[in-house]
């Protein structure tokens, strides 16, 4: 297993703290098809549930990530990412994060004994924050959004392993769990539609990476708020627009670094990108809540995007995703 740079093809070990290659380039992992990862260090259960729901008679099926240890999708990340680097002997690290990712990996250093700085944004959610801070790890607040903690981080890195799940593989690597998880759900078969909220891209390009191994791909459908749109506006080459606030807080990513890959990813998959207005997220996190699901802001994009497309009608044989990325606990 190593690391190896998107454009020069050039190694770097998975120890290394480099955490780009020296011609800027980004990493990707090589992994043999049988090689076995490491494992151990676990906080709960790693296994969600699909939960059909019908809105206006048409269903979905909510994939409830919600519900892992720490309240968002992100576990499955920092489980592959801690487990391997714990057993490499790295024990100091450093993440930036708008609140899920650094509650994450703090979560997981926490139980592999590691020490853990967690750049966020100013402005992030307290209850993230305290989140966060019940882990024993340190935070600095930056400013910038989160373009500047991401800046703040990779200048004061010190001798930490900057443990990225932006710019680290090992993380999408441990995505590509769900992938496996839902074709098993559905009785080894792939479905037809995922709908995914997008702002770094993880879930959206380990999914992929997954669904690759299996042999067979969904469609990707990749759903931004029209107040910070980078991919759609990538993806349908258009002139970038002012990003503004939205209510997605953790999308709101103004230049994802994976955003080629993303749309390679969504394009081999005969996908789309969509925007939605945060109206449409505000009243698709309602209509959750209404049915007795708390998710985060975020996680209501996917809805609203599914909604967009199948909210009148939608062949029966279509399945169609829905993660739910984040608790409503968490803000």
């Amino acid at each position: 297993m190593y690391f190896y740079c998107e454009k020069c093809k050039k190694n770097y070990p998975i120890s290394s703290h480099a955490f780009l290659c020296e011609c800027g380039g980004l990493f990707r992992l090589n992994i043999a098809p049988n090689e076995e990862k490491a494992s151990g260090i676990t906080i709960g259960n790693m296994h969600t549930d699909l939960l059909p729901i019908k809105v206006n008679g048409i269903e979905y099926l909510l994939k409830t990530e919600n519900l892992l240890p720490t309240g968002s999708f992100k576990d499955r990340g920092s489980y592959t990412l801690i487990n391997e680097l714990h057993a490499l002997g790295i024990r100091k690290i450093a993440i930036d994060s708008s609140g899920n990712a650094g509650a994450s990996v703090a979560a997981y250093a926490a139980a592999a004994g590691m020490e853990c700085t967690v750049f966020v944004p100013k402005g992030t959610s307290p209850d993230k924050i305290r989140q966060i801070k019940a882990y024993g790890a340190h935070i600095i607040e930056a400013e910038g959004g989160r373009t500047g903690a991401c800046k703040a981080a990779k200048e004061n890195l010190g001798d930490a392993y900057y443990a990225s799940h932006v710019y680290n593989p090992l993380f999408a690597e441990g995505m590509k769990a769900m992938a496996y998880e839902i074709y098993e759900q559905l009785g080894q078969s792939v479905p037809e539609y995922i709908f995914i909220p997008v702002g770094n891209g993880t879930m959206l390009l380990g999914l992929y990476y997954g669904f690759v191994e299996i042999g067979r791909l969904p469609r990707f459908v990749a759903v931004q708020s029209r107040n910070c749109a980078p991919l759609y506006e990538a993806f349908n080459n258009l002139a970038p627009e002012p990003k503004t606030e939205t209510i997605a807080e953790s999308i709101r990513i103004e230049d994802p670094k994976r955003k080629e890959q993303m749309i390679e990813a969504i394009k081999n998959s005969g996908g789309d990108v969509l925007i939605v207005e945060d109206s449409d997220i505000e009243a698709a996190k309602d209509l959750l809540g209404h049915r007795g699901i708390y998710v985060e802001t975020t996680s209501a994009a996917a809805l609203a995007g599914a909604m967009m497309i199948f909210g009148e009608a939608k062949p029966d044989n279509y399945r169609v995703i829905v993660p739910l990325t984040g608790s409503g606990l968490k803000g």
